[in-house]
């Protein structure tokens, strides 16, 4: 990974803490449990040491992957961003769709950070690709599942 990964001030947060729980916690419990499952004897049939070996594979890779992200993450903390009013990454973007006049808010995050219930899309997804570079008072369309939706950018804020 030779690319810069950008992540919000946040997001690179919840990353370090995950990284020092398995650090910290996971890795000394899956060698515990490790160390258990060889006490019980034969392991060519020992499924719970089977299970803690495939265990403590997944936490070795998560805290490998980890580490790159936030070796080669872009930490962008939104508010010392000065876009001018312009939707960028790490930015809160205020719409409207123009069919239901519905009215929602989304962060544009990066992928690791994207959590549609707390309203936070991913840089990849098609709303932030149709919403990147553009101001308030602009109409964007998005290729939605159900189709293609209109949205008007009420405001853009940097929080």
């Amino acid at each position: 990974m030779n690319t810069t990964v950008p992540l919000t001030k946040f997001g690179a947060e919840q990353l370090r803490k995950e990284l020092h729980q398995l650090k910290t916690q996971e890795r000394r419990n899956v060698i515990d449990a490790i160390a258990e499952a060889r006490s019980h004897g034969d392991l060519s049939e020992n499924a719970e040491y089977d299970a803690a070996k495939e265990r403590q594979a997944f936490i070795e890779g998560r805290i490998a992957e980890l580490e790159a992200k936030l070796s080669s993450a872009q930490i962008i903390d939104p508010s010392t961003l000065d876009a001018e009013g312009r939707v960028v990454f790490a930015s809160t973007v205020d719409l409207e769709d123009l069919e239901s006049g519905q009215k929602v808010s989304y962060q544009i995050v990066g992928v690791d950070e994207a959590d549609l219930k707390e309203n936070k899309v991913s840089i990849t997804s098609p709303i932030a690709r149709a919403l990147i570079g553009k101001y308030a008072g602009d109409v964007v369309e998005v290729q939605a599942p159900s189709g293609p939706r209109e949205y008007e950018i009420l405001e853009v804020r940097y929080i």
